[in-house]
Parts: C-alpha cells; structure tokens; sequence
C-alpha cells in the first residue's frame, strides 16, 4: 500500500496519464477505434483525488460494455466520481456507479482492507482517517469502504455547509430520515461544541430520532455520533447504532399490561 496505480495503467494498456486543464470536468479517457489503446486525462488537485479518478478512469477502459458519450472519449463530471447510485434505466449513470466501485475496489482491495481493519474495534473517524492516509484515498472513499466492512451498525453522513450531501450506510443501518440537501438537525451533536477543524470529536450518545425512525410502542435503539469537522466548510458525522437490549419476560408482561389499559380506556 498504497496501490501503485498508474504503474497498474501501464501494464493495462494506457499510454500514460495527463492533466484535465478545465474547470468542467474531473477526469476523462481518450482511446483508439478498437479499444486496445488509450490516454487518461485527470484533473490536478490533491494526490488521493487524483488517484481515484484514474482508477476510475481505467475502469471505464477496461469494462468493454462502458460506451462513451462521444466515439473514443469519456468525459466525467465531479458529481460523477461521487455517485453510489443510478437512475433505473440511465445507463449513463450506472456506468459511472461501476466505475467508482472498480476505482474502490482496485484502490482498497479487499484483503488488504480487511486486513487493516482488523485492528480496529469499535467504530471511530479516526480509523477512517487512518484508511485513506494508508491507502492514499480520499477521506469519503474510506469512508465509504469503512462503513461497508465494518461489523457495526454505523452510517457516515457527509455534511456540506451545514446541509446533509451524502450518506453510506451499512446493509444493516436503517434508513436516514433526513433528505439530501436538508439541514443537519438541530440536536445534533454537529450542532454544538464542535471540535477544531481536522479533528475527530469524542462519540457521544444522541436522540436516535434525529437520524432514524423510531417506532411507536418499541423500544428505541441507542445511537451515538462523532464529528470530523473539514475547514472547507465540509463535515463528516459518524452514526454509531447500539444492540437493543433484549427486554425481560417482567418487562414485557408488564408493558403489555400497560398497552392493554390504555388501549381499551381502563385506568
């Protein structure tokens, strides 16, 4: 680590990597009629970035069913490095999905992710930080890796200007109520003693129905927040959701027997 990636382009048939000079786009590839060939062009910036968006440049190379807009030429927006999902039917946007998940996977594999990961224990930012200095990724990639293969039930919110922009979550967390573009709510730990930029807060615990539904009658999950605070004015929120503790056979007798009166008026 980390992945010595254009190395990889070379011996994967790119002729080499040059820099993107526009503020429109973030990366593109420039290949022959048949394929066997081709140029990546990627934005300069910082290294992380631009790392990913040659590896997710090589994927659109190397999947031969990716179709370019213009005969020979892709061409991909920030917005398109950034989408985890597409549109039913847009196979625009499913082919820049497969390609963000190629530039993950090859960037991070998984055996070497697994393998980092193995030291670490509860969740924390701090390991998110850890994986994309180790793995020369950006901070939202490993972000999203992190919350993949971590055991827990957790969430990275990533929060621009005080508005949710994205969410990962993992196969277990349930859904955010709160909507693309929304502002963070207000009891959020986000909210209050925020801790200096590029520093991680402690986790703290947090009203779980800030973040999640919460169903009547059952008893709510414990739900724990970190803060990473960017100085660009970005932000990411780890959710951290607690195990249920199972109620005893007293408990739930005697929350039935409660349900029961107030439900058929008896006091």
């Amino acid at each position: 680590m980390p992945v010595p990636i254009q190395e990889l382009c070379a011996r994967l048939g790119i002729l080499g990597v040059e820099d993107l000079d526009t503020d429109d786009f973030e990366g593109g590839l420039v290949t022959d009629a048949k394929r066997s060939e081709a140029i990546i062009l990627a934005k300069r910036g910082g290294e992380p970035r631009r790392r990913f968006t040659i590896a997710h440049e090589l994927g659109h190379f190397l999947m031969a069913h990716h179709v370019p807009d213009q005969p020979g030429r892709f061409l991909c927006k920030s917005s398109d490095l950034l989408r985890h999902t597409a549109k039913a039917g847009d196979q625009r946007q499913l082919r820049e999905v497969e390609a963000n998940r190629f530039a993950s996977l090859v960037l991070m594999p998984p055996h070497l992710l697994r393998e980092a990961m193995a030291a670490f224990r509860e969740s924390d930012l701090q390991h998110v930080l850890a994986l994309a200095r180790d793995f020369a990724v950006g901070k939202e990639a490993a972000a999203r890796a992190y919350v993949q293969y971590h055991p827990e039930r957790i969430a990275v919110v990533v929060v621009g200007n005080g508005r949710v922009q994205r969410c990962y979550r993992s196969l277990s967390f349930p859904d955010i109520i709160c909507a693309v573009g929304s502002p963070v709510p207000t009891g959020s730990l986000y909210r209050s003693a925020l801790p200096r930029p590029n520093n991680a807060s402690d986790i703290a615990a947090c009203s779980p129905d800030l973040w999640i539904n919460v169903k009547r009658d059952l008893r709510a999950p414990g739900l724990s927040e970190q803060v990473y605070l960017q100085p660009n004015g970005f932000a990411m929120i780890l959710l951290r959701l607690e195990p249920v503790p199972e109620e005893s056979a007293a408990e739930r007798r005697l929350d039935e027997g409660w349900r029961h009166r107030f439900h058929s008026g008896r006091r």
